[in-house]
């Protein structure tokens, strides 16, 4: 077997618990119109191919302005835009319908093929579009006549589940249509965020030119809070009035209950599945529910906790620990969970003199370096408080500086419980660190 194949197995299996998870949910896919006049496209329809192949409901809702920019100007038609939403007149809109159908079937044509010996052999995806949207004008803002610019008055949810639930992909475009027959050009994120919560989708994901939300040091920000979301919203409006389009959509889907909203680059190939299947993902999500959660640990836990100390215990960092040890033990643990996987762990043993071990302190090499660590440190240390301990121990023969940095203080072990002096073990010669805590 060659290294290829063997990488493509282990990431195969890494992926599994997420296919399993994902399969029969909803997500509604938000495409800007310039995602659809970039080569990569293809294979995000590929990758949309292979979604719905694994079971997962698709919506996918697009939007159009560089294609109604060219039919406007082809028609020597001008527009004007009002923070940021274009002033939609009259004359405009035989160039703007045509713009979003001619582009509507560009997608149906792309979702429709399959050539054989490529990805799209034998998918036989069918797709559905319809009027879906009920459109109502924004009216006057500011003095100006937005016309036929609209907004989103209502989504027919039961249409569009029902489409689901044939198997069908559901198209929806940025138009939409009023009671009284008029139409309107709608902001394709405002449908998008609409669609998610009306069908109280699983997942908003939103297609960008940039990999996601960049912090002010230029990294890649991989997740947000929705506080922290907010928060970064705040700010940047002080800085900038146009909000990042795709950061606010997020927000709102998930402030109105979508438990997760992801931004992910059109640009980049493979970038959908990366996010979907890979727990760090490929962008960046804002999440309502507990994506990553700080707990004590369960019966259930037991072979993620293995899992992640035996590499450990074979370099003779940890003392070597069995599941039979660890199950009855397992009340003694707290851990840090992300996504499903144990990435960290750490256990606290009480004994006399207000005293107590902080034992079995583990992080995942990938996770290393992020401060989890010191995150579970401090829940340990408010555990203990709690439980009246005065002083924190530990024992540890490769770790020490890290411990030092984190308030501890080098001790000998005569100043230990007596108790655990007796089970002192002096061929592995571990150095001991002590910590006072403050009363509470």
């Amino acid at each position: 077997m060659s290294t290829n194949d063997s990488d493509f197995i282990q990431w195969f299996r890494n992926a599994s618990p997420y296919i399993n998870a994902h399969r029969g949910k909803t997500f509604v896919l938000m495409m800007p119109g310039q995602c659809m006049r970039e080569g990569n496209f293809q294979l995000i329809v590929n990758d949309i191919a292979l979604l719905t192949s694994l079971g997962i409901r698709l919506v996918l809702v697009h939007g159009a302005r560089p294609q109604i920019d060219e039919h406007l100007a082809a028609s020597q038609l001008d527009s004007d835009f009002h923070h940021g939403l274009r002033i939609s007149e009259s004359r405009h809109m035989g160039a703007i319908t045509r713009a979003v159908g001619e582009l509507r079937f560009e997608i149906e044509a792309a979702l429709s093929a399959g050539l054989p010996n490529s990805p799209m052999q034998g998918a036989h995806i069918n797709t559905v579009s319809g009027n879906f949207v009920t459109g109502m004008p924004q009216g006057v803002i500011e003095g100006r006549d937005l016309q036929h610019t609209g907004k989103v008055r209502r989504i027919n949810a039961k249409a569009i589940r029902a489409a689901l639930d044939q198997g069908s992909v559901v198209l929806i475009s940025n138009l939409g249509f009023s009671l009284t027959g008029e139409m309107f050009n709608l902001s394709y994120d405002e449908v998008a965020t609409h669609v998610a919560v009306a069908l109280k989708a699983d997942k908003l994901i939103c297609f960008t030119n940039k990999p996601g939300i960049s912090n002010e040091d230029g990294e890649l920000q991989r997740e947000f809070t929705l506080r922290d979301c907010e928060r970064f919203l705040n700010e940047r409006s002080e800085e900038d009035p146009v909000l990042p389009l795709n950061l606010s959509a997020c927000y709102q889907a998930c402030r109105n209950g979508v438990p997760r909203a992801h931004i992910i680059s059109y640009l980049t190939d493979s970038a959908l599945l990366e996010e979907l299947f890979s727990r760090d993902g490929a962008g960046t999500m804002v999440h309502s529910d507990s994506y990553e959660s700080l707990r004590q640990a369960t019966i259930e836990d037991v072979g993620g906790i293995l899992e992640l100390i035996e590499p450990m215990e074979r370099q003779g960092i940890l003392v070597r620990r069995s599941r039979e040890l660890l199950e009855t033990e397992i009340e003694r643990f707290h851990v840090i969970e992300k996504d499903g996987a144990i990435i960290a762990c750490a256990a606290l043993y009480p004994f006399e003199d207000s005293m107590a071990e902080l034992a079995c302190v583990a992080t995942r090499d990938d996770y290393r370096n992020q401060g989890r660590g010191a995150q579970l440190l401090k829940s340990i240390e408010h555990i203990a408080r709690q439980k009246s301990i005065r002083k924190l121990f530990v024992l540890t023969t490769q770790t020490a500086h890290w411990f030092i940095e984190n308030g501890f203080q080098p001790a000998d072990v005569a100043s230990l419980p007596s108790r655990r002096q007796q089970l002192y073990n002096f061929q592995r010669n571990s150095k001991v660190f002590i910590k006072e805590l403050p009363a509470r």
